[in-house]
């Protein structure tokens, strides 16, 4: 089995925040089509969707069949989902920060949110006799906006000030979706086969995406990492050390490849990922404007896919 995730880069119909005309969303819908062909995966958790018709679009250019689910919209109109031969069951969103957290600052003006920006989807998979919970998610993006839309800070205090705003939101996500992978684990992650795949916004070692693990000391590649203990109930592990390491980038941000779209698995699954990848291809070099990219052939992330032998 292949299981996968990839930001699709605002994948909307032509016109308002889609391509300028039909002939660029055409190739856009080409480009895309062609690298889910060649990776293949049976479940793939998607990003960056605005138009549900524009993932129709999509799909109708895939060989086979498949089936679509979709999250609400953000503020912005792109959502999460998953596009799968598989078929999805028990399909559900979920967004409410933990109570604990009372809510989280987002701009000077003082408001605060208690919810994630772009609600979370889980939905379950059977892929031969194995029962798969699938999350997919997107957290609070790393390119800043500021008041009125702006792209750039009026000042050094501002920049700073909301790139705290956005960190604090991009932990409380991560804090909400590992919430809901408990709820799946059980605690009971060495026999639940649980997988948490998305656009975290942010590499391995970062504060927020460690938020996902659970309890320390056991990641791929330590020295605890093959030794049984009482947290491998609750654990994710980020399969990223997994990947070969001159593919170990899912999008270049001025020129600096980073490592931001990830695929966590519970302990249940770690002895049947055979490989990990994120593709081949060219990626292109993006910066703090996403206008620019409005009629771009092919998306700015690269997928990372997971082949199972289940």
């Amino acid at each position: 089995m292949r299981l996968g995730t990839w930001n699709l880069e605002n994948l909307f119909k032509p016109g308002g925040d889609g391509p300028t005309g039909q002939a660029e969303y055409d190739v856009k819908l080409a480009g895309l089509a062609a690298t889910v062909t060649e990776l293949a995966p049976d479940v793939l958790a998607v990003q960056e969707v605005g138009d549900p018709e524009a993932l129709d679009d999509l799909v109708e250019r895939l060989p086979g069949a498949w089936v679509t689910a979709l999250a609400d919209p953000d503020r912005r109109g792109i959502r999460v989902g998953f596009v799968s031969r598989l078929a999805l069951a028990d399909v559900a969103q979920f967004a409410d920060f933990p109570t604990e957290l009372g809510g989280v600052q987002v701009d000077d003006a003082g408001e605060r949110i208690e919810q994630m920006g772009r609600p979370a989807l889980q939905a379950r998979v059977d892929a031969g006799g194995t029962r798969l919970d699938v999350i997919t998610t997107h957290l609070k993006s790393k390119l800043l906006t500021y008041p009125g839309g702006r792209f750039g800070p009026k000042d050094e205090g501002e920049r700073a000030r909301f790139a705290v705003y956005a960190l604090h939101r991009r932990a409380a996500e991560a804090a909400t979706v590992r919430a809901g992978a408990d709820a799946l684990l059980e605690g009971d992650g060495t026999s639940r086969a649980v997988v948490v795949a998305g656009d975290l916004n942010d590499e391995p070692q970062a504060a927020t995406t460690q938020i996902f693990l659970g309890p320390g000391g056991s990641e791929i590649g330590t020295p605890g990492h093959t030794q049984p203990d009482r947290g491998d109930g609750h654990r994710l592990f980020n399969l990223a050390p997994l990947i070969p390491e001159e593919q170990r980038y899912s999008r270049v941000y001025r020129g600096r490849r980073e490592l931001i779209d990830h695929l966590l698995v519970s302990h249940a699954l770690l002895d049947d990922v055979t490989d990990v990848t994120t593709g081949s291809g060219r990626t292109p070099s993006i910066t703090d404007d996403p206008r620019r990219r409005r009629n771009a052939p092919q998306s700015d992330h690269r997928p990372v896919v997971m082949t199972l032998d289940i």
